[in-house]
């Protein structure tokens, strides 16, 4: 899979700008994926892959770039570090691809980070909401940042909901649910919710979290941020939060997204989530049509909010690449994308100084096991 993280600390041993290939040199437009498509995240992983085919697809129908296919060299990191620098690092030494869609999951993403810089390879990350995440070199963000995601989630506590008493319970040991977590603590303390008790789980993905929500329920919380991957709340936190008598509001960011349901539906009612996309969404004009194109080219199946960051991740690169020219290299493109403004299926943005944008929050509410549109929270202006 190629040379390991630590060879490629003392240096840069890759494919830099000036050594690619211009989009010039090439018959083809070589774009590289770095995505999760094995192990707990699976479910993300290929929605993104599903949406960059999308994307691609339509845009290779239109006649493509300057007249040139764009041809998309997909990788699976399987949610590891190690995997995923690997895979990078095998693209990067690529003189022919001249940028890369992903990694998936924000631990894999900020490895990612430090390697998009020294191989000078402009690098889209559809979904890595962590803080910790380093953006605004050659690596950038489709989605908004964890901090955001708590910040509104504690905002929609206070203002919509009402609640007082607020409950958190994240896992330590894993970069997205722990930067969130604490996100939202800072964010409810700012907005004046009673933080009664905060929790934590060695990892993301423990199964048994009786004895944390326990506490949380004695505490007296009428509302509970557990920032979790979808893998975990469907079929442990909720029942197990139910079963230990909290009637009150669960909610987590996007993570949430995909979530089954198990056992009694109705305890899953009150259950929200924070995330970038909705089909009910009917503001946005381009949301329906994302919608009908890809189910015409999935036998009827529905994109999810990962499949809309995906299919706007490469249209980003697609306004890039035309706006660096014909002769563009790594680092055209990248300062292309840089301050970028772009306005897709997922919203409306800049990118600001870091990379990162601050755009619209879909708030889903879980109704008889199905998520449903609930919200739209702007942001401050």
């Amino acid at each position: 899979m190629g040379v390991s993280v630590t060879a490629c600390s003392g240096g840069n041993m890759y494919a830099t700008s000036n050594e690619s290939a211009t989009i010039a040199d090439n018959d083809v437009i070589t774009i590289g994926s770095v995505t999760t498509n094995s192990g707990a995240a699976a479910a993300y992983g290929e929605a993104e892959v599903n949406g960059f085919k999308l994307a691609v697809k339509e845009i290779n129908a239109d006649g493509g770039i300057f007249g040139k296919q764009i041809k998309l060299e997909s990788m699976d990191d399987k949610g590891d570090v190690i995997e995923a620098s690997n895979a990078f690092n095998r693209l990067a030494g690529d003189k022919n691809v001249i940028a890369v869609l992903g990694p998936t999951i924000s631990s894999t993403s900020g490895a990612v980070a430090p390697l998009a810089d020294q191989n000078q390879m402009p690098t889209i990350a559809p979904a890595a909401t962590a803080d910790s995440v380093e953006t605004g070199g050659y690596l950038f963000r489709t989605c908004f940042k964890d901090s955001y995601q708590g910040e509104i989630a504690a905002k929609y506590a206070a203002e919509t909901l009402k609640v007082k008493k607020v409950a958190v319970l994240y896992g330590t040991g894993d970069p997205y649910s722990s930067g969130v977590g604490k996100a939202f603590v800072a964010a409810a303390k700012k907005n004046g919710l009673d933080v009664v008790a905060e929790e934590n789980s060695s990892s993301a993905d423990d199964t048994e979290y009786s004895s944390q929500l326990q506490k949380i329920e004695a505490s007296g919380a009428e509302f509970l941020y557990a920032p979790y991957y979808y893998s975990t709340v469907g079929p442990y936190i909720v029942p197990q939060t139910r079963a230990v008598g909290y009637e009150g509001y669960i909610m987590g960011p996007d993570g949430y997204d995909g979530l089954k349901t198990t056992g009694n539906k109705a305890n899953y009612n009150k259950v929200l989530y924070t995330t970038h996309y909705s089909p009910d969404d009917k503001s946005n004009t381009k949301v329906q049509q994302f919608i009908t194109s890809y189910k015409k080219a999935n036998n009827g199946e529905s994109p999810n909010t990962f499949t809309a960051l995906g299919y706007d991740s490469v249209y980003m690169f697609k306004r890039a690449i035309e706006q660096a020219g014909e002769n563009a290299t790594r680092a055209d493109i990248r300062n292309a994308i840089a301050g970028m403004s772009f306005s897709g299926v997922t919203g409306a943005f800049t990118l600001d100084k870091h990379g990162s944008p601050k755009k619209s929050v879909i708030v889903l509410e879980m109704s008889d096991g199905e998520p449903t549109y609930e919200d739209t929270i702007q942001p401050a202006k």
